[in-house]
């Protein structure tokens, strides 16, 4: 009877030996050894003591030998672990063997990527940068005073935020291409959550106190995110729920523009679309045919100027230009004819001079305070998500990385610094961003032309916005989130993933009829259930083996793959937690009374080993653990053997440690599932 070469042995505190293979092929004979020695018979070990590790022989005589981890301490342990959740970018590898000096030259451009570009800076760069600057200024300067009127805000709020946040995140951002200021998404849930709690017509002080004071926790959510490196909790936000949620969002918000592209005074709050739609109808009287014959034919310009340079991206500056164009042209006509507020309403008086500070208007007491809280944390998740991905997007094609974490703490320390100078919630907006990357940006320095030029702006044309109608700024709105309208990216979805298809869905249609915030919560509901899902019901396949191979594949997806008779061999894709460890038990006792009945009607050769493949199972907890001995056990009592193949370390580790090995014995445990294939059935043979 062969010897089983399958055992365990403890190497912590060395390495593996080599592979050592011996074949057929003829070699010379080494010389003969001296003759050793008889041996000193050496007593057994009790079966307590034996120390499990594995060393597989396969039929071609190779020997591997399999170890354990090395050996650490749980500070040890919990330190690796650490690191790895929280630095798995190492972003101190650069400090290693500096001086003290260097370091702190180091941590200067760490905290102020400003630091690491501007020694190289020079004319050339800079002549890139103004013209892209100055093209995003003609964009920002319309954008910022139409989303602020979104927010519910004073339309200079939108300038004052195009201002001071730029100046701030050149200094501290690390993306080139990133174009900071208001959004629309985040500026129409800051008016919807805050205009549920204060009236912004009848109490205006009050409601722009709210505003700056989410602001504020805004920032200090955001920079909190970074600091303390937790920037996977805005992963929960997935791809799908978003692509549902843009959509969704940006159909609302062209919905209430129909108030200003139909000239309605009395409209209602609300942000669902059958509210909007019955307002709309409700308030038919007050139309306008002169708001709408100049709201409708602008935003026919408007499209038109997107789809040409959607078409022909060397024409991106048509698109950039049209909506400053537009307030130019538009405010010109309105000034001209001199029309009633009834025909046309106008913008009216916006008072000159840089930004005011507002640190004495946040207000962190009173009655409202959970409000500010709530909306901040609600607006800084959304404007953080949108200014991250449209960072990664555009450093991804020019060939350099984006530090999350580092664009969090930016991020946050741009809005918490803001909410003391009358800005609003703002990030780095995608429309602005791929104007700016189109004109050449090279550097974070066109967001400092651009709040020059939204500065000069500020401080001497002003006056001239007077006259401009609100029905432009409601076309410019509209043309700015039809883009966020991704049916491309739905359709993909659908045909890839049904499930991510329905998550898009359901925030798409959560948003629509119930309410923004709410939308936003199903969306993360969905993203948080999409991986309980897959964390509790994980992939269990059924292998087989493809003939002439050593290679075991899915049989439901191999046609060629045919299962090893007496042998039921399982793979389990996913860790082995508490959350899953009583899906697993039943799902592969099941495999099991499948295979037996099918043995029985097709008369095949009764099962007699059951092999779970572990290369894909990372980690197991007690849990998983318990569920391996039970199983070995109703096993047992079956007349069934069970045999594990190729766990990882880790978990290797902890079946060690609870003894579980031990009662796998010495043919429990192989590297390959040939190998122990061969190995068992060789024991049956003999």
């Amino acid at each position: 009877m062969r010897v089983n070469s399958n055992r365990v042995e403890d190497n912590s505190g060395s390495a593996c030996q080599e592979t050592t293979t011996t074949s057929g092929q003829h070699q010379e004979p080494p010389p003969p050894p001296p003759t050793p020695p008889p041996p000193t018979p050496l007593p057994e070990p009790p079966v307590e003591s034996i120390q499990f590790q594995f060393q597989v022989q396969a039929p071609d005589d190779e020997v591997h030998h399999v170890c354990l981890p090395a050996k650490r301490s749980t500070i040890e342990k919990l330190k690796s672990r650490l690191c790895d959740i929280f630095f798995p970018d190492n972003p101190l590898h650069n400090f290693k063997n500096q001086t003290w000096t260097k370091k702190f030259l180091l941590a200067l451009q760490f905290l102020f990527p400003v630091l690491q570009w501007a020694p190289k800076y020079n004319l050339h760069l800079l002549r890139c940068d103004a013209i892209s600057g100055l093209t995003i200024a003609s964009l920002a300067i319309p954008q910022g005073i139409s989303y602020a009127k979104l927010a519910k805000l004073p339309p200079i709020y939108g300038l004052y935020s195009s201002f001071v946040p730029p100046l701030l995140y050149a200094v501290l951002g690390s993306s080139r291409h990133l174009a900071v200021g208001p959004v629309s998404i985040a500026s129409l849930v800051m008016g919807t959550m805050l205009g549920e709690a204060v009236s912004p017509a009848d109490q205006p002080i009050l409601y722009v106190k709210l505003a700056l004071t989410a602001t504020f926790f805004a920032g200090l959510f955001q920079a909190s995110l970074g600091l303390l490196r937790l920037g996977f909790i805005i992963d929960f936000l997935s791809k799908a729920t978003l692509i549902g949620f843009m959509a969704g969002a940006a159909i609302i918000v062209s919905l209430q523009q129909l108030k200003g592209l139909l000239g309605i005074e009395h409209f209602t709050n609300k942000m669902e679309i059958i509210p909007v739609l019955s307002s709309v109808v409700k308030h038919r009287g007050e139309w306008s045919w002169q708001t709408i014959l100049m709201g409708f034919s602008f935003l026919f310009l408007l499209l038109a100027a997107r789809r040409i340079s959607a078409r022909k991206p060397k024409l991106f500056w048509i698109s950039a230009a049209a909506p400053l164009a537009s307030v130019i042209l538009s405010t010109i006509i309105v000034f001209a004819i001199k029309p009633t507020t009834r025909e046309i309403q106008i913008i009216g008086h916006l008072p000159k001079g840089v930004n005011p500070p507002s640190l004495k208007m946040l207000d962190f007491s009173g009655t409202y305070l959970a409000v500010a809280i709530k909306t901040g944390i609600v607006t800084g998740i959304l404007s953080l998500t949108e200014g991250i991905a449209v960072g990664r997007t555009f450093a991804s094609l020019n060939n350099y990385q984006v530090d999350g974490n580092k664009e969090m703490l930016a991020i946050g320390l741009m809005n918490m610094g803001g909410s003391c100078t009358s800005c609003y919630v703002t990030t780095g907006s995608f429309s602005r961003s791929a104007v700016n990357y189109n004109a050449g940006a090279k550097s974070a320095v066109s967001n400092i032309i651009m709040a020059g030029t939204v500065l000069i702006t500020l401080m001497l044309l002003m006056p001239l916005f007077h006259y401009t109608p609100n029905v432009i700024l409601a076309a410019v709105i509209i043309t700015a989130v039809v883009g966020l309208i991704n049916y491309e990216a739905a359709f993909q979805l659908w045909k890839i993933d049904k499930l991510d298809f329905l998550a898009c869905l359901c925030a798409f249609f959560g948003v629509l009829f119930i309410s923004v915030p709410m939308g936003l919560a199903i969306s993360v509901g969905i993203s948080v259930f999409k991986i309980l899902l897959h964390v509790t019901r994980p992939n269990t396949l059924i292998l087989g083996n493809i003939p002439g191979t050593k290679i075991y594949q899915n049989i439901g997806r191999y046609k060629e793959a045919l299962r090893v008779p007496s042998f039921l061999i399982l793979a389990v894709e996913s860790p082995i937690y508490f959350a899953n460890a009583t899906y697993l038990q039943e799902r592969i006792l099941r495999w099991i009374v499948e295979e037996e009945e099918g043995i029985i009607a097709n008369n095949e050769s009764a099962l007699r080993c059951v092999i779970l493949d572990m290369s894909a199972v990372t980690a197991i907890d007690t849990s998983g653990i318990d569920l391996l001995q039970e199983l070995r056990m109703m096993l047992q009592k079956r007349s069934l053997q069970m045999v594990l193949v190729n766990p990882s370390g880790t978990v290797t580790e902890k079946l060690q440690e609870s003894k579980v090995l031990d009662s796998f014995g010495l043919q429990g445990v192989y590297l390959t599932i040939g190998e122990a294939v061969a190995d068992i059935s060789s024991d049956w043979k003999a």
